[in-house]
């Protein structure tokens, strides 16, 4: 059994596994940066360590220091969460010859299915479907080119290591390859440290499906549904939900998609979470293998709300030896309770073409309501640092019908207030209440197709006087008379009882 708990993140993912760690009793211990000292997921662990720097490469991507802060706290496992160190096989070893239970996948299996081409390699053994490309490592820049034109433009250009869209490129004009092959292979040298490329055939207006597997020592290997991911801004996913709308009316695919997955990971002999991605090709009724995260995903909330499980809690009774057999129930899809959708508040500045924004959160309300959860990391008072990745908080909603629960998530992010940085909700509650988002008539090129000249609104004129008002009038300088003078702003504001 698991008795204290490491987690090697930060942020809302950290806050996630140490208030399950606590359900089960399972003492916690936080690492943190300096820059981290006074976040929230340090507050709530039973212990915290400071580990390095503000910087990644100085705390939560420094092996040694979490090794040794275990070692120094008595956990005798880590939880990796998601990012950072979560898909580094190195970071399971070092674990295992620590003597500490890594909550996750072995490193054999990490690296037999983290790698794209790899995994590629592994579909095509298994018979799971595979976009025609050149998948080989090991290929020059001509081998690559000379696919391209085998294949037939347009083609993608993708980075064999790594994710959220680094390292990616659509191609049209042969002419302009040997410039975005460079492009897209020092953007992934960059993120992931691994420039390698590959080139496949560019499926137009794909969906983005993903199925969630839970697989344990046993070799029994659990497919709780799909998610589907197609909301993306610049190939970062934005709103996710449960079940997706097209394999609801589509029982065949899933149950297709759903043995690929499964032969996919049994064949790794992966033990854990893991989540499997697929592309839609909705004209053609066709699916295709992408790639194995082998990690628990930002997005598992949703397949949590119409499962009824806790996948954390799952993967920490996996680490301990627990057998999966407790969810055979969850075959049939009639098992789905309801939808499910999540929205991700980040801080970025809409109005400055989304560049973070930090900076300390002045004030911040969160949604409340039937059928709303809120995962965060932040609240008021809490700085966010420049450093890291800009996520705030997912907001999920769950309602008994797809239209219901957009309609519900729409009345939590405009419940949803924060002060200091700036945010994208505006933008997201645009986004659901769009016609071809309440419709499902959607795809990964969606929102760069439909809000490329998004622009955020004007906050009512009401809001500004209110604010201007309220910073003056909290301003110990300000004269008794120049406070009346103030409130004194016309009809708007002479009931108010303020």
């Amino acid at each position: 059994m698991i008795r204290k708990l490491l987690v090697a993140n930060r942020g809302e993912i950290a806050v996630r596994v140490i208030r399950a760690a606590r359900e089960m009793g399972i003492r916690s211990v936080a690492v943190t940066s300096e820059a981290d000292l006074d976040a929230i997921h340090t507050a709530m662990a039973d212990e915290s360590v400071c580990i390095g720097g503000p910087e990644p490469s100085a705390s939560y991507l420094n092996i040694g220091r979490i090794i040794e802060a275990a070692h120094a706290t008595g956990a005798d496992a880590i939880h990796p969460g998601y990012g950072f160190l979560a898909e580094r096989p190195a970071f399971a070893e070092a674990c295992i010859e620590a003597g500490l239970v890594f909550v996750g996948p072995s490193a054999s299996a990490m690296r037999m299915l983290g790698s794209k081409s790899d995994a590629k390699a592994i579909a095509v053994q298994v018979g799971a479907p595979i976009v025609p490309g050149c998948y080989d490592p090991q290929a020059s820049v001509e081998t690559l080119k000379s696919a391209a034109l085998e294949i037939g433009y347009p083609i993608m250009l993708k980075a064999s290591a790594g994710g959220g869209g680094r390292g990616m490129r659509a191609l049209h004009d042969p002419s302009q390859f040997d410039a975005m092959l460079t492009m897209a292979s020092e953007e992934a040298r960059n993120a992931f440290g691994d420039g390698t490329m590959m080139v496949e055939k560019l499926v137009e207006r794909p969906r983005h499906v993903e199925v969630q597997v839970l697989a344990d020592s046993k070799g029994n290997v659990s497919c709780l549904f799909e998610r589907e991911c197609s909301l993306q801004r610049r190939h970062q996913k934005l709103i996710e939900e449960a079940p997706s709308p097209y394999l609801s009316t589509n029982p065949p695919m899933w149950e297709a998609m759903a043995e690929s997955a499964r032969r996919l990971v049994a064949y790794a002999n992966y033990v854990g979470a893991a989540t499997v991605e697929f592309m839609v090709d909705e004209v053609a009724s066709k699916f295709y293998f992408l790639e194995v995260n082998t990690r628990l995903q930002v997005e598992h909330p949703v397949t949590e709300a119409v499962t009824g499980l806790d996948l954390v809690r799952w993967q920490l009774r996996i680490a301990s030896g627990e057998s999966l057999t407790d969810l055979e129930r969850l075959t049939a899809r009639t098992a789905i309770q309801g939808y499910a959708i999540e929205a991700r508040v980040v801080a970025e500045d809409p109005s400055a073409g989304f560049l973070p924004s930090v900076g300390k959160i002045v004030a911040w309300t969160e949604p409340r309501g039937p059928g709303i959860r809120v995962d965060s990391g932040y609240g008021p008072g809490k700085v966010v640092p420049r450093f890291y990745d800009s996520l705030l908080a997912k907001v999920i909603a769950h309602g008994e019908t797809r239209a219901s629960t957009i309609d519900r998530l729409i009345t939590a992010l405009l419940d949803f207030h924060i002060l200091g940085v700036n945010t994208n909700i505006a933008y997201l509650i645009d986004v659901l209440d769009h016609p071809g988002f309440r419709s499902a008539d959607i795809d990964t090129g969606f929102l760069d197709r439909e809000f490329s000249s998004w622009r955020p609104g004007l906050p009512p004129s009401e809001l500004c006087q209110i604010l201007t008002t309220a910073s003056h009038v909290s301003s110990p300088a300000m004269k008794l008379q120049e406070r009346a003078a103030v409130w004194d702003v016309g009809d708007t504001f002479r009931n108010t009882g303020i």
